[in-house]
Protein backbone atom coordinates (compact mmCIF):
# COMPACT_ATOMS: atom_id res chain seq x y z
CA UNK A 1 0.00 0.00 0.00
CA UNK A 2 0.98 3.63 -0.98
CA UNK A 3 1.11 6.91 0.89
CA UNK A 4 -2.33 8.02 -0.63
CA UNK A 5 -3.99 4.95 -0.02
CA UNK A 6 -2.97 4.47 3.60
CA UNK A 7 -4.55 8.30 3.61
CA UNK A 8 -7.41 7.05 2.29
CA UNK A 9 -7.95 4.12 4.46
CA UNK A 10 -7.81 6.14 7.36
CA UNK A 11 -10.05 9.24 6.21
CA UNK A 12 -12.71 6.10 5.64
CA UNK A 13 -12.01 5.02 9.03
CA UNK A 14 -12.74 8.49 10.42
CA UNK A 15 -16.08 8.64 8.66
CA UNK A 16 -17.35 4.99 10.03
CA UNK A 17 -16.68 6.20 13.44
CA UNK A 18 -18.52 9.24 13.17
CA UNK A 19 -21.68 7.19 11.70
CA UNK A 20 -24.06 4.90 13.75
CA UNK A 21 -23.45 1.34 12.18
CA UNK A 22 -24.89 -1.39 14.16
CA UNK A 23 -21.38 -3.04 14.64
CA UNK A 24 -19.64 0.24 15.69
CA UNK A 25 -22.57 0.50 18.52
CA UNK A 26 -22.35 -2.94 19.62
CA UNK A 27 -18.02 -2.75 19.95
CA UNK A 28 -18.83 0.45 21.91
CA UNK A 29 -21.21 -1.22 24.00
CA UNK A 30 -18.95 -4.10 24.65
CA UNK A 31 -16.33 -1.42 25.69
CA UNK A 32 -18.23 -0.09 28.37
CA UNK A 33 -19.02 -3.52 29.75
CA UNK A 34 -15.33 -4.67 29.48
CA UNK A 35 -14.35 -1.57 31.23
CA UNK A 36 -17.05 0.14 33.63
CA UNK A 37 -14.72 3.38 33.45
CA UNK A 38 -15.13 3.26 30.14
CA UNK A 39 -18.63 5.35 30.37
CA UNK A 40 -20.51 5.30 26.75
CA UNK A 41 -19.96 9.47 27.45
CA UNK A 42 -16.60 9.08 27.27
CA UNK A 43 -16.03 6.62 24.60
CA UNK A 44 -18.09 8.57 22.56
CA UNK A 45 -16.03 11.78 23.52
CA UNK A 46 -12.79 9.94 22.77
CA UNK A 47 -13.45 8.40 19.93
CA UNK A 48 -15.07 11.53 17.96
CA UNK A 49 -11.69 13.61 18.95
CA UNK A 50 -9.89 10.41 16.82
CA UNK A 51 -11.97 10.51 14.05
CA UNK A 52 -11.92 14.77 13.82
CA UNK A 53 -8.35 15.71 15.25
CA UNK A 54 -6.52 12.64 13.58
CA UNK A 55 -8.40 11.04 10.63
CA UNK A 56 -9.52 14.22 8.55
CA UNK A 57 -8.12 13.57 4.86
CA UNK A 58 -6.46 17.21 4.99
CA UNK A 59 -4.70 16.83 8.21
CA UNK A 60 -3.59 13.83 7.49
CA UNK A 61 -2.01 14.49 4.05
CA UNK A 62 -0.64 17.93 5.50
CA UNK A 63 1.01 15.85 8.37
CA UNK A 64 2.77 13.62 5.70
CA UNK A 65 4.29 16.26 3.76
CA UNK A 66 5.37 17.85 7.05
CA UNK A 67 7.46 14.88 7.75
CA UNK A 68 8.42 14.00 3.44
CA UNK A 69 7.28 10.43 4.00
CA UNK A 70 7.37 8.43 0.99
CA UNK A 71 5.29 7.15 -1.46
CA UNK A 72 6.66 4.00 -0.65
CA UNK A 73 8.26 2.56 2.79
CA UNK A 74 10.62 0.08 1.00
CA UNK A 75 12.25 -0.93 4.06
CA UNK A 76 9.04 -1.39 6.28
CA UNK A 77 10.26 -2.70 9.85
CA UNK A 78 8.03 -4.59 12.06
CA UNK A 79 7.37 -2.47 15.49
CA UNK A 80 5.85 -3.80 18.41
CA UNK A 81 3.26 -1.52 20.60
CA UNK A 82 2.48 -2.15 23.91
CA UNK A 83 -0.60 0.23 24.58
CA UNK A 84 -2.08 1.32 27.78
CA UNK A 85 -5.93 1.10 28.84
CA UNK A 86 -6.42 4.13 31.11
CA UNK A 87 -8.87 6.08 28.52
CA UNK A 88 -10.33 4.49 25.76
CA UNK A 89 -8.20 4.39 22.62
CA UNK A 90 -5.54 5.90 24.05
CA UNK A 91 -2.70 3.66 21.87
CA UNK A 92 -4.36 4.98 18.77
CA UNK A 93 -2.20 7.78 18.08
CA UNK A 94 1.05 5.36 18.07
CA UNK A 95 -0.91 3.06 16.10
CA UNK A 96 -1.40 5.67 13.38
CA UNK A 97 1.92 7.11 13.27
CA UNK A 98 3.28 3.58 12.43
CA UNK A 99 0.60 2.92 9.54
CA UNK A 100 0.73 6.24 7.91
CA UNK A 101 4.93 5.55 7.73
CA UNK A 102 4.42 2.36 6.36
CA UNK A 103 6.12 0.32 8.64
CA UNK A 104 4.36 -3.22 10.02
CA UNK A 105 2.93 -3.30 13.52
CA UNK A 106 2.03 -5.92 16.39
CA UNK A 107 0.13 -4.46 18.61
CA UNK A 108 -0.14 -5.92 22.25
CA UNK A 109 -3.66 -4.15 23.95
CA UNK A 110 -3.97 -3.47 27.37
CA UNK A 111 -6.52 -6.00 28.77
CA UNK A 112 -8.88 -3.04 29.69
CA UNK A 113 -9.13 -1.64 26.67
CA UNK A 114 -8.75 -4.13 23.38
CA UNK A 115 -12.06 -3.98 22.15
CA UNK A 116 -12.18 -0.72 19.90
CA UNK A 117 -8.66 -1.01 18.81
CA UNK A 118 -9.74 -4.62 17.58
CA UNK A 119 -12.65 -3.38 16.34
CA UNK A 120 -11.39 -0.39 14.20
CA UNK A 121 -8.39 -2.58 12.80
CA UNK A 122 -10.96 -5.31 11.41
CA UNK A 123 -12.65 -2.72 9.58
CA UNK A 124 -9.33 -2.03 8.33
CA UNK A 125 -9.09 -5.79 7.05
CA UNK A 126 -12.83 -5.64 5.72
CA UNK A 127 -12.25 -3.07 3.39
CA UNK A 128 -8.21 -3.49 1.86
CA UNK A 129 -6.99 -7.04 2.60
CA UNK A 130 -3.01 -5.86 2.40
CA UNK A 131 -3.47 -4.22 5.45
CA UNK A 132 -3.50 -8.12 7.40
CA UNK A 133 -0.15 -7.81 6.61
CA UNK A 134 0.81 -4.34 8.20
CA UNK A 135 -1.19 -4.94 11.70
CA UNK A 136 -1.38 -7.77 13.64
CA UNK A 137 -2.00 -8.90 17.42
CA UNK A 138 0.13 -10.62 19.61
CA UNK A 139 0.18 -11.30 23.91
CA UNK A 140 3.61 -11.07 23.89
CA UNK A 141 5.87 -9.04 21.54
CA UNK A 142 8.65 -10.90 20.04
CA UNK A 143 11.13 -10.52 16.78
CA UNK A 144 10.21 -6.76 16.61
CA UNK A 145 12.67 -4.27 14.42
CA UNK A 146 11.55 -1.48 17.02
CA UNK A 147 9.45 -0.95 20.09
CA UNK A 148 7.10 2.15 21.66
CA UNK A 149 5.38 0.85 24.89
CA UNK A 150 3.23 2.82 27.20
CA UNK A 151 2.76 2.20 31.00
CA UNK A 152 2.95 3.13 34.59
CA UNK A 153 6.81 4.03 36.11
CA UNK A 154 6.94 0.18 37.52
CA UNK A 155 6.34 -1.32 33.99
CA UNK A 156 8.18 1.14 32.50
CA UNK A 157 11.78 -0.38 34.00
CA UNK A 158 10.41 -3.57 32.53
CA UNK A 159 10.04 -2.46 29.32
CA UNK A 160 13.42 -0.80 29.52
CA UNK A 161 15.22 -4.23 30.38
CA UNK A 162 13.55 -5.66 27.56
CA UNK A 163 13.91 -3.12 24.56
CA UNK A 164 17.26 -1.61 25.28
CA UNK A 165 18.59 -3.44 22.43
CA UNK A 166 16.55 -2.19 20.25
CA UNK A 167 15.87 1.55 18.60
CA UNK A 168 12.49 2.02 21.21
CA UNK A 169 10.18 4.96 22.95
CA UNK A 170 8.92 4.06 26.89
CA UNK A 171 6.72 6.16 28.47
CA UNK A 172 6.12 6.56 32.19
CA UNK A 173 3.46 8.09 34.28
CA UNK A 174 2.52 11.69 33.45
CA UNK A 175 0.11 13.85 34.01
CA UNK A 176 -1.29 17.93 33.20
CA UNK A 177 -1.74 20.75 35.19
CA UNK A 178 -3.42 24.28 35.23
CA UNK A 179 -2.17 27.75 36.33
CA UNK A 180 -4.84 30.33 36.93
CA UNK A 181 -4.68 34.02 37.46
CA UNK A 182 -8.27 34.55 39.52
CA UNK A 183 -9.43 36.62 35.77
CA UNK A 184 -11.08 33.69 34.48
CA UNK A 185 -14.44 34.10 32.60
CA UNK A 186 -16.96 31.87 33.88
CA UNK A 187 -16.85 30.39 30.35
CA UNK A 188 -12.86 29.56 30.71
CA UNK A 189 -13.90 27.73 34.12
CA UNK A 190 -16.70 26.22 32.74
CA UNK A 191 -13.68 24.52 30.04
CA UNK A 192 -11.26 24.00 33.03
CA UNK A 193 -13.63 21.49 34.32
CA UNK A 194 -13.49 18.97 31.00
CA UNK A 195 -9.67 19.05 31.58
CA UNK A 196 -10.05 18.00 35.06
CA UNK A 197 -13.00 15.70 34.82
CA UNK A 198 -13.08 14.04 31.16
CA UNK A 199 -12.17 10.26 31.68
CA UNK A 200 -12.84 10.75 35.57
CA UNK A 201 -9.42 12.32 35.70
CA UNK A 202 -7.27 8.96 34.66
CA UNK A 203 -5.81 10.60 31.30
CA UNK A 204 -1.96 11.86 30.94
CA UNK A 205 -3.76 15.13 29.83
CA UNK A 206 -6.35 15.32 32.67
CA UNK A 207 -4.96 18.33 35.00
CA UNK A 208 -4.25 16.74 38.52
CA UNK A 209 -3.25 19.99 40.01
CA UNK A 210 -4.04 23.81 39.78
CA UNK A 211 -1.62 26.55 40.63
CA UNK A 212 -3.32 29.81 41.71
CA UNK A 213 -2.94 33.25 43.31
CA UNK A 214 -3.02 34.45 46.84
CA UNK A 215 -6.39 34.88 48.37
CA UNK A 216 -7.96 32.74 44.91
CA UNK A 217 -11.38 32.73 45.62
CA UNK A 218 -12.74 29.34 44.67
CA UNK A 219 -16.51 29.66 44.51
CA UNK A 220 -16.56 30.02 41.05
CA UNK A 221 -14.23 27.27 40.06
CA UNK A 222 -16.40 24.94 42.34
CA UNK A 223 -19.80 26.21 41.09
CA UNK A 224 -18.19 25.59 37.53
CA UNK A 225 -17.15 22.06 37.94
CA UNK A 226 -21.17 21.12 39.00
CA UNK A 227 -21.42 20.54 35.63
CA UNK A 228 -20.06 17.28 36.14
CA UNK A 229 -21.91 17.06 39.49
CA UNK A 230 -23.37 13.24 37.52
CA UNK A 231 -19.68 11.41 37.43
CA UNK A 232 -20.50 10.85 41.59
CA UNK A 233 -23.46 8.50 40.76
CA UNK A 234 -20.80 6.47 38.98
CA UNK A 235 -19.99 3.71 41.87
CA UNK A 236 -16.30 3.46 41.26
CA UNK A 237 -15.63 7.28 41.11
CA UNK A 238 -18.33 7.21 44.54
CA UNK A 239 -15.62 5.02 46.27
CA UNK A 240 -12.74 6.79 45.32
CA UNK A 241 -14.60 9.94 46.50
CA UNK A 242 -15.75 8.75 49.79
CA UNK A 243 -12.13 7.15 50.51
CA UNK A 244 -10.34 10.48 49.77
CA UNK A 245 -13.02 12.01 51.77
CA UNK A 246 -12.69 9.70 55.24
CA UNK A 247 -8.97 10.27 54.65
CA UNK A 248 -8.84 13.78 54.63
CA UNK A 249 -10.91 13.92 57.73
CA UNK A 250 -8.97 11.24 59.65
CA UNK A 251 -5.68 12.98 58.24
CA UNK A 252 -7.46 16.33 59.97
CA UNK A 253 -6.85 17.86 56.53
CA UNK A 254 -8.34 21.24 55.21
CA UNK A 255 -10.53 20.40 52.15
CA UNK A 256 -12.90 22.10 49.70
CA UNK A 257 -15.86 20.07 47.67
CA UNK A 258 -18.48 20.62 45.87
CA UNK A 259 -19.78 17.04 46.45
CA UNK A 260 -18.21 15.58 43.21
CA UNK A 261 -14.55 16.53 43.76
CA UNK A 262 -12.30 17.31 46.37
CA UNK A 263 -9.94 20.17 46.63
CA UNK A 264 -6.71 19.76 48.84
CA UNK A 265 -3.68 21.86 49.16
CA UNK A 266 -0.97 19.70 48.13
CA UNK A 267 2.52 20.32 46.82
CA UNK A 268 2.51 16.82 44.17
CA UNK A 269 1.25 16.87 40.68
CA UNK A 270 -0.87 13.99 40.50
CA UNK A 271 -3.66 13.34 42.80
CA UNK A 272 -5.57 10.72 43.40
CA UNK A 273 -9.05 10.00 41.50
CA UNK A 274 -11.97 12.88 42.90
CA UNK A 275 -8.97 14.54 44.21
CA UNK A 276 -7.38 17.81 42.42
CA UNK A 277 -4.59 19.35 44.07
CA UNK A 278 -3.75 23.08 44.43
CA UNK A 279 -1.07 25.33 45.51
CA UNK A 280 -0.65 28.99 46.21
CA UNK A 281 1.82 31.68 44.01
CA UNK A 282 2.79 34.80 44.91
CA UNK A 283 4.50 36.22 41.86
CA UNK A 284 3.63 35.91 38.03
CA UNK A 285 5.80 33.19 36.27
CA UNK A 286 6.68 31.07 39.52
CA UNK A 287 4.72 28.49 38.58
CA UNK A 288 6.18 28.21 35.18
CA UNK A 289 9.72 28.30 37.00
CA UNK A 290 8.67 25.60 39.10
CA UNK A 291 7.45 23.47 36.25
CA UNK A 292 9.89 24.68 33.78
CA UNK A 293 12.45 21.22 32.83
CA UNK A 294 9.60 18.31 34.66
CA UNK A 295 9.30 15.32 32.87
CA UNK A 296 6.44 14.44 34.79
CA UNK A 297 3.91 16.96 33.22
CA UNK A 298 2.36 16.72 29.56
CA UNK A 299 0.80 19.92 29.63
CA UNK A 300 -0.08 23.10 31.29
CA UNK A 301 -3.63 24.77 30.85
CA UNK A 302 -3.94 27.97 30.97
CA UNK A 303 -3.66 31.78 29.52
CA UNK A 304 -0.24 31.38 27.14
CA UNK A 305 -0.12 27.92 27.07
CA UNK A 306 -2.40 25.15 26.25
CA UNK A 307 -6.25 26.64 25.77
CA UNK A 308 -9.06 25.49 28.75
CA UNK A 309 -10.80 22.87 27.64
CA UNK A 310 -8.39 21.50 25.02
CA UNK A 311 -6.50 19.71 27.39
CA UNK A 312 -8.18 16.14 25.48
CA UNK A 313 -8.53 17.12 22.63
CA UNK A 314 -4.33 17.14 20.95
CA UNK A 315 -3.53 17.11 17.60
CA UNK A 316 -1.31 15.43 15.33
CA UNK A 317 1.33 16.85 16.40
CA UNK A 318 1.17 16.74 20.07
CA UNK A 319 2.77 14.05 21.28
CA UNK A 320 2.92 11.81 23.98
CA UNK A 321 6.15 12.94 26.21
CA UNK A 322 6.89 15.63 23.78
CA UNK A 323 8.73 12.71 21.73
CA UNK A 324 8.12 13.28 18.16
CA UNK A 325 7.22 9.64 17.03
CA UNK A 326 6.85 10.64 13.77
CA UNK A 327 10.67 11.08 13.33
CA UNK A 328 11.71 7.90 15.40
CA UNK A 329 9.94 5.76 13.09
CA UNK A 330 11.23 7.31 10.10
CA UNK A 331 14.92 7.35 11.47
CA UNK A 332 14.85 3.51 12.12
CA UNK A 333 17.71 1.86 10.34
CA UNK A 334 16.80 0.68 6.73
CA UNK A 335 19.06 -2.39 6.95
Amino acid sequence: MNLQQRILLLSRLGEYILQDDDNWQIAKQKANLQNSWFTPEFIELATRTIALEFLQKDKLTAWARQYEIPAENTTPKNVGIVMAGNIPLVGFHDFLCVFITGHRQTIKPSSKDDVLIKHLVQQLHNWDEATRQQIAFAEMLKNCDAYIATGSNNSARYFEYYFSKYPHIIRRNRTSVAILTGNETPEELDKLADDVYQYFGLGCRNVTKLYVPEQYDFLPLLDAFKKYDHLIDHHKYKHNYDYILAVLILNKQYYMTNQSILLNENKELFSPISQLNFEYYKRDNEPEKALSGNSDVQCIVGKNHTPFGQAQHPSLTDYADGVDVMKFLLELPKN
